[in-house]
């Protein structure tokens, strides 16, 4: 039998469909294979294990949503870290400068918001 182009991702096709059953298998198998015994004291809502206050709609600050973007911006950056670092000698000079150009752009933009005050929680 010759191979086609498409046999080296046979493996990965396999471990793909057991996950994906087992992600369809399990919930359903604990489901009905578990215990059910419901209270009131169960039913009830909580948060970290007191009572919850307020709806569970409100609003948050646009400071949680600042700090969350700029978590994003620098986890992007740590990604772009590692393939740099793993081909630093193959890029040689040029990977230097360039590396040292965008983490300049981040630098530069955390100086601004630190500046701005996007970093102050309570203020």
């Amino acid at each position: 039998m010759t191979p086609t182009p498409l046999t080296p991702y046979l493996p990965l096709a396999v471990v793909l469909l057991l996950a994906g059953g087992m992600a369809m298998l399990i919930p359903q198998i604990t489901t009905r294979l578990g215990p059910r015994r419901p209270s009131a004291i169960k039913s009830t809502s909580f948060e970290a294990g007191s009572e919850s206050s307020g709806p569970a709609r409100q609003r948050f600050a646009v400071k949680f949503y600042v700090v969350a973007l700029l978590f994003i911006v620098f986890d992007v950056e740590a990604v772009f870290l590692y393939p740099w670092a793993v081909n630093f000698q193959a890029l040689a000079w040029f990977g230097y400068v360039e590396m040292l150009v965008f983490a300049a752009t981040l630098v530069v933009g955390l100086i601004y918001i630190w500046k701005k005050g996007a970093l102050d929680w309570e203020s």
